[in-house]
C-alpha cells in the first residue's frame, strides 16, 4: 500500500463525519507522522485505526502531498483574526503607523512559527493555549508603558469568531479572548513610535515559549534567530 503524506479528512466528511471528529483526526494524524504512533494515546491509537478502517487503501499512483504548515488549523485560525483586525484598522482611518497591539501579537506569533515550524498537531495547540494569558499580560504592558497616548477602539472578538463559523470556517476555532476576558472588547492602539519597541517585547516573550513549550520542538536544535531580526 502506497504511504500517506497527507491526512483524508475530504473522504471522512463525505462520509459524514462531523466537524470535531475531523479536526481530532488531522490533529493526531499529523501528530502521528511526526513522532510515530507508540507516542500517542491507547484511545488515539484507537481512533486514527477507526478512522482508517473507513477509507479505501490508496494507490500507488495517487500520493497526496503533505500539508503546508500554512493550511495548519492553528496557523489558519490565527491568520484568520490578523485578517480581521487589519480590515477593522482600515476602517477606522488610524493615523499613518498606528497599531493595535492585538495584531502585533498575531504577526509575531505568525513569524516564530514560520521560524520554529513546529508540527501544529493536537499537542502544540493543546501548549498554544497558554499563549492566551501571555497576550493579555501584554496588554496589561502596553496600557501601563504607553498609557499617555493609547487610543482604545471596540472589536468584536467574539463576533468575528462566530462569522468564521457561520461562513464556513473551522468549527473548533475558539475565540483568541477567554476566561475573564471572553466579553472584553477593548482593542488598544499605539503611536507609530511605539510600535517597534513594543513588537520586540511581545516577540521576545513569544521566541521563548514557543520553543520551549511546544513538544514538536522538543529535539530541534535551531537557534534562536539573530537579535536584530525585528526592525
Amino acid at each position: 500500500m502506497a504511504k500517506e503524506l497527507t491526512h483524508r479528512a475530504d473522504e471522512l466528511k463525505q462520509l459524514g463525519w462531523n466537524q470535531e471528529d475531523l479536526y481530532k483526526y488531522i490533529e493526531l494524524w499529523d501528530y502521528r507522522q511526526r513522532w510515530g504512533s507508540i507516542n500517542l494515546e491507547r484511545e488515539d491509537r484507537f481512533f486514527l485505526r477507526k478512522a482508517e478502517s473507513l477509507l479505501p487503501e490508496i494507490s500507488k499512483s495517487k500520493v497526496s502531498v503533505k500539508k503546508p504548515l500554512k493550511e495548519k488549523s492553528y496557523y489558519c485560525w490565527i491568520q484568520f483574526f490578523l485578517n480581521e483586525m487589519n480590515d477593522f484598522e482600515l476602517s477606522e482611518n488610524l493615523d499613518d503607523g498606528m497599531r493595535g497591539v492585538w495584531p502585533i501579537f498575531l504577526e509575531e506569533e505568525l513569524r516564530v512559527i514560520d521560524y520554529f515550524e513546529p508540527v501544529l498537531g493536537l499537542p502544540d495547540t493543546i501548549k498554544a493555549k497558554l499563549i492566551g494569558p501571555i497576550r493579555e499580560d501584554l496588554v496589561k504592558t502596553a496600557l501601563e508603558i504607553y498609557k499617555e497616548s493609547v487610543v482604545i477602539k471596540q472589536f468584536d472578538f467574539q463576533g468575528a469568531l462566530a462569522n468564521a463559523k457561520s461562513s464556513g470556517k473551522n468549527s473548533s476555532w475558539r475565540s483568541l479572548r477567554d476566561g475573564d476576558f471572553e466579553s472584553n472588547q477593548d482593542y488598544q492602539i499605539i503611536d507609530k513610535e511605539n510600535v517597534l519597541e513594543f513588537r520586540k517585547k511581545v516577540n521576545e516573550k513569544l521566541l521563548s515559549f514557543i520553543k520551549e513549550n511546544l513538544p514538536s520542538l522538543a529535539e530541534s536544535d535551531k537557534s534562536l534567530p539573530p537579535n536584530d531580526w525585528i526592525n
